[in-house]
């Protein structure tokens, strides 16, 4: 089997604990060489200079490849740009662009009067600088703000033709849930590569809450699988083994890249790549 290509999400540290984690986290997974990373902004915008300090420092002190989030939230179109625009200054040329979530106490997402109305707009207009490679986000199952799943896909389509040049989803936790929404893009004429966001389980009753927000299903197999491993004191074994399991059965339909989730927490996203192959480059000069 063909060891996969990865990237990896980190989010950007609000505490001293947080900073020491996110640095050992870009420390462990680095030398397994990912295509890219990706620094996420807080909801509603909330660590828009967190981010840009940790991208410049990733990409600055680690030379690894960063794709920065940039979201529409709370901000002029002329803010946002000139976010962008210090990326480029930077050699940061890649840019995940998004909507964004709505700001803390919000019910939904409202535009900034001078600001980009949705995804779809930042994405053209960053398209048009055509200084970065722009990748999107997209919704293996049904957005909680979607009216149907073939919504997700008529959007991903806007977004592509827009300017995007790949896309990674949500999470989810079966290989089929994948497989049923690439179908369904490839029908609706979308040919840019769709790259499946992976979350591997540090904590089950966390990921119940946040599969719960994102409108990811959880089957029932896997909450009977999580209680009983909780019970046996073997649920890092049993998170392992299904990550595995499920970039395995992605493999076998074809997929070669993955995106991981790390929740700057590396342990699980660096054993489930050895367990696909993917292992640190060795340095032959240092070999005795």
């Amino acid at each position: 089997m063909t060891t996969p290509r990865i990237s990896f999400e980190f989010f950007p540290p609000q505490t001293l604990d947080a900073s020491f984690r996110l640095w050992e986290t870009v420390q462990m997974l680095a030398p397994l060489n990912p295509d890219f990373v990706s620094v996420t902004y807080g909801a509603g915008g909330t660590t828009r200079d967190l981010t840009h300090d940790a991208v410049q420092t990733i990409h600055k002190n680690y030379g690894l490849n960063v794709a920065a989030h940039l979201t529409c939230v709370n901000a002029t179109r002329q803010e946002t740009l000139d976010i962008a625009e210090s990326y480029a200054k930077a050699g940061v040329t890649e840019i995940v662009a998004l909507r964004g979530d709505a700001p803390k106490g919000a019910t939904a997402f409202e535009a900034h009067p001078e600001g980009f109305a949705d995804s779809c707009e930042l994405i053209t207009a960053l398209a048009d600088t055509g200084k970065f490679k722009l990748r999107v986000g997209a919704y293996p199952e049904s957005h909680p703000e979607a009216a149907d799943q073939q919504a997700n896909v008529d959007w991903l389509k806007r977004k592509i033709d827009a300017g995007a040049h790949s896309a990674i989803t949500q999470f989810f936790f079966e290989a089929d849930t994948f497989f049923r929404f690439r179908d369904a893009c490839e029908k609706a004429g979308i040919d840019a590569p769709i790259i499946p966001g992976i979350l591997p389980i540090h904590n089950w009753k966390g990921v119940q809450k946040f599969a719960n927000r994102c409108g990811t299903s959880v089957p029932q197999w896997l909450e009977d699988a999580f209680e009983k491993a909780e019970r046996d004191d073997r649920h890092d074994l049993l998170a392992t083994a299904l990550c595995t399991e499920l970039c395995s059965d992605l493999m076998d339909g074809g997929v070669d890249h993955f995106q991981f989730y790390t929740l700057n927490r590396p342990h699980l996203t660096r054993d489930v790549c050895h367990a696909l192959g993917v292992t640190p480059a060795v340095d032959l000069q240092n070999v005795a």
